[in-house]
């Protein structure tokens, strides 16, 4: 049963109740419990918490018997973003690939199946879908995280996702409003700017939230970014216009907002933490993310006291932070109402729509005069991985391993690999160094080289010139966005690096009962 501790006052209370915390540990800390039981309502899971689904559900069970309508989030967006199976990798395809096949009802389906096995564990708040038309290709952060370019096709599977996440009984946090695609600099690490005109926004940035509003999302998550044609002076989780004039007077939206990661430097470099959190509440928003990389009481109570004194010197009105806090206990309400909903299924069906739907996104090509792909004969002899590896970025965390060698593998037992990478000298060297290293190790075997955002990565581009150069019968994958034109013998495009998406690439270089 809900308790709270009997000496927190109101304005403490709603103070800790905005705050959506992480922490460290497979267990809750006692720290965390002390907290809830004085008001804190949400708490925030990353994959350094999770080592298996019992031990999940066995964390989520802690929380709860400290709190039953502990709100309990996760950043699950499958695909490359996994926390579920950080260790792994994605039994789903993420949105890049969903949006490559353009099935509506199969993004619903494959958000259903994720939702439920959320729920099954207690989690019952997602941060996703990501909403963003990813408009710039040589985009650091969202890539294979946005469904695509098209703002039509970003927009009716935004829809789906969220109707099919909380047909599971899971609540969809609709990110990064109001659109975090057309960028070339990762929140994470600075404020990046769009600069485009009003009205471009409202055709293609707002048009997949206006569809996720329009299927109910439960949530939407704001983006430290700076837009001028909005607010020329804060980045939207800090902006009052964007949060308040444009998301809920303008658009419609009344449920709940959540404000990215405050310990990201776009707001953390810039105001502070404390001071940010302060004004993102005064916005408009109603939840504060904090703990993707500060996790511990300290910061918690850094936060609470930094709202309690912002209220206290009238800089921020008391009914504001009452507003937010009793939108968050209005959500755990509708989790609470709506968590029987996500059991897993019996059957197939459940485990395997994933890896359908990878296998479905594929897209197999050649480069001109280098072969029909339709002709291409799987390999029977086992070959070289080489893996050109770029530095992974915050959001997807180098954790979570990637590729196509340990599926080759399976199917190919004696299959060799090696990972390549720009290294530490100048850029236009690294990549004929990693492509000549790679032909060395492969020898005479047949070489996949495995690749993730070839535009975006000069020296991978390099190195893929110094591979075909030599060996034109090498077959390439591409597991980012495919914007480089297809090159080698065999060209395969995964649209994503998630587990399943090596699996079903796996299949066609080498069967899909491999020798």
């Amino acid at each position: 049963m809900t308790t709270l501790a009997s000496g927190t006052d109101t304005l403490t209370r709603d103070a800790l109740t905005v705050l959506q915390p992480g922490f460290t540990g497979t267990t809750a800390p006692d720290w965390l419990l002390r907290r809830l039981g004085e008001g804190l309502a949400s708490v925030g899971l990353f994959g350094r918490n999770i080592a298996s689904p019992g031990q999940l559900a066995a964390l989520t069970a802690q929380l709860r018997a400290e709190r039953d309508d502990v709100l309990v989030a996760i950043d699950e967006e499958g695909g490359d973003v996994t926390r579920l199976e950080v260790r792994n990798g994605s039994s789903f395809p993420g949105n890049h690939a969903l949006g490559a096949v353009d099935d509506v009802e199969l993004t619903r389906q494959v958000a259903h199946e994720l939702g439920r096995r959320l729920a099954a564990c207690g989690v019952n708040l997602n941060w996703a879908p990501s909403a963003d038309v990813n408009s710039d290709p040589r985009n650091p952060v969202i890539g294979v995280r946005s469904f695509g370019a098209d703002t039509g096709l970003a927009a009716r599977h935004t829809a789906a996702y969220v109707t099919g996440l909380q047909s599971a009984g899971v609540a969809a946090c609709t990110k990064h409003f109001p659109g975090h695609g057309d960028t070339a600099v990762d929140s994470h690490h600075a404020l990046p700017r769009i600069d485009v005109s009003a009205d471009v926004l409202a055709e293609r940035e707002l048009a997949p939230f206006r569809a996720a509003i329009a299927a109910g999302t439960r949530a939407v998550m704001s983006a430290h970014i700076l837009v001028p044609a909005l607010d020329p002076d804060r980045p939207a989780t800090l902006s009052h216009r964007i949060l308040t004039g444009l998301l809920r007077d303008e658009l419609g939206y009344d449920g709940l907002i959540v404000t990215d990661g405050m310990e990201m430097r776009a707001i953390a470099g810039t105001y502070g933490i404390e001071r940010g959190s302060v004004l993102a509440i005064a916005a408009g928003a109603d939840a504060i993310c904090v703990g993707g990389g500060l996790a511990d009481d300290a910061t918690v109570l850094r936060l609470r006291d930094a709202l309690v004194s912002a209220v206290r010197a009238g800089e921020l009105p008391e009914e504001r932070l009452a507003e937010a806090a009793d939108r968050v206990r209005a959500l755990a309400r509708w989790a609470g109402t709506a968590g029987t909903a996500g059991r897993p299924a019996e059957g197939t069906h459940g485990t395997e729509i994933g890896l359908h739907a990878a296998r479905r996104a594929l897209t197999v090509t050649a480069a001109p005069g280098l072969g029909d792909p339709a002709t291409f004969k799987p390999l029977t002899e086992p070959p070289y991985v080489a893996a050109l590896t770029p530095v992974a970025n915050i959001a997807v965390g180098d954790e979570t391993p990637w590729g196509i060698a340990a599926e080759l593998i399976h199917l190919l037992p004696g299959t060799v690999t090696g990972s390549f990478s720009a290294g530490d000298g100048p850029e236009s060297e690294a990549g004929e160094n990693a492509g000549r290293a790679a032909l060395q190790a492969a020898g005479p075997r047949r070489i996949v080289a495995v690749v993730r955002d070839e535009h975006r990565h000069p020296w991978m581009a390099s190195a893929l010139d110094a591979l075909l150069a030599a060996r034109p019968d090498t077959v390439v994958v591409e597991m980012g966005v495919p914007q480089a034109a297809p090159r080698g013998a065999l060209h395969i495009a995964t649209h994503g690096a998630a587990r399943v998406c090596g699996r079903a690439a796996a299949e066609v270089i080498a069967g899909p009962m491999g020798r």
